[in-house]
């Protein structure tokens, strides 16, 4: 007996002696166990490699997150070095600096 048939049995039972906690139970228990699995099947991760693809994933979501924030820390550090540099083009304009280096 499978599962399915497992879980159909045990709504059929449910139905005829009535639900006891016991019968719901194992009926939730059993229906939530089948859906996970039906979903691990969709995914492709139901086969015995599967642990080891969800290990190279997460490594590959933690060097993606890693690249993310890395680049986020450069864009700002170029961003600050922009305005300081355009800052102290602007003082030395004020400061009529280009006239004294001539």
């Amino acid at each position: 007996m499978n599962r399915s048939d497992m879980l159909a049995g045990l709504l059929a039972q449910a139905a005829v002696e009535g639900s006891e906690l016991l019968t719901l139970r194992a009926i939730v228990e059993e229906a939530s166990e089948l859906g996970a699995e039906r979903v691990l099947s969709r995914l492709g991760l139901a086969d015995d490699g599967a642990p080891e693809d969800l290990g190279e994933l997460r490594e590959l979501l933690g060097a993606w997150r890693a690249a993310k924030a890395s680049a986020w820390k450069a864009a700002v550090g170029w961003t600050v070095r922009g305005v300081f540099a355009l800052l102290l083009i602007g003082i030395a304009v004020r400061l009529n600096l280009p006239e004294l280096l001539k």
